[in-house]
């Protein structure tokens, strides 16, 4: 039977992840006031907590008492034993996003609530566009080098399929400056967010790519003052577990009052 190669190397991933360095996780930061607003707009109290995430130190102190797991593969997570499942901005790196998402939602309690933010949409997509462009240029070839990201009406359809009530996804946008490319790239490696692809090259790139990348992100997304520009789209997932108390959607035709007399308005029928 032929397997395929999983698209993320979580050896790789565990190795870059220790290399993070406090002064680089400002998204973290920015995720973290993010989803403790959603959460202070949800009416309830959470007793049984849990976050998912590959950043302890920097997702640890959330909420009090919250019980931390890894972002592995298999979540060390009981069946209906959490009233609030996190995961935090790892889903971007899973070899099994939906897999991920049905184990969080397995873990709640009836009505429990989920919440999750991982990066997607168009995150690095300039520094994406520079590198294969430059590579082809020099190389002939092109090699992964970005893990691919998802879009936000993908992730809120991940959700669904994961079997959660009430799915909402919605999209920050964050758009930071850089000295160069180049102290862009040691940002996201004190972020842990450097290549782990499976497929990546397996040998130092060549310095002639890194420079045609360089000039070409400049010349492209160079701002007045000398910088470059970069765009990092953190989505935020939220879901709740089926529970008979949840609202329901209508059956069609059940309405009983005219869309038109509710807006005083005349109802004209359609032409031919």
């Amino acid at each position: 039977m032929n397997t395929h190669a999983p698209l993320t190397d979580t050896s790789a991933l565990a190795a870059h992840r220790k290399r993070v360095r406090a002064d680089a996780m400002f998204l973290h930061q920015t995720a973290r006031e993010e989803i403790q607003d959603r959460l202070e707009l949800v009416n309830r109290t959470f007793t049984q907590a849990a976050v998912v995430t590959g950043f302890p130190e920097m997702w640890r102190n959330l909420i009090l008492g919250a019980q931390i797991v890894s972002d592995a593969e298999t979540l060390d997570l009981q069946p209906g034993t959490q009233d609030l499942v996190i995961h935090a901005m790892g889903l971007h790196w899973s070899n099994d996003p939906v897999g991920q998402l049905i184990q969080c939602q397995r873990a709640l309690k009836p009505d429990g609530l989920f919440l999750g933010v991982c990066f997607g949409g168009q995150t690095l997509h300039e520094l994406r566009a520079c590198l294969a462009e430059a590579e082809v240029t020099q190389t002939g070839g092109l090699s992964p080098r970005i893990a691919p990201m998802g879009e936000v009406r993908d992730l809120g359809a991940l959700l669904q399929r994961a079997g959660f009530a009430l799915p909402v996804a919605d999209v920050l946008t964050q758009r930071v400056e850089y000295k160069s490319p180049l102290h862009l790239m040691h940002d996201l490696r004190a972020m842990g967010e450097t290549n782990a692809l499976t497929g990546r090259l397996r040998k130092p790139t060549r310095k002639a790519v890194m420079m045609d990348a360089v000039a070409r992100y400049q010349s492209a997304f160079g701002t007045d003052t000398g910088r470059i520009r970069t765009t990092f789209d953190l989505v935020f997932l939220a879901g709740w577990a089926p529970d008979p108390s949840q609202p329901k959607a209508l059956r069609p035709g059940s309405a009983q009052q005219r869309l038109a007399d509710a807006l005083n308005v005349a109802e004209r029928p359609l032409p031919d």
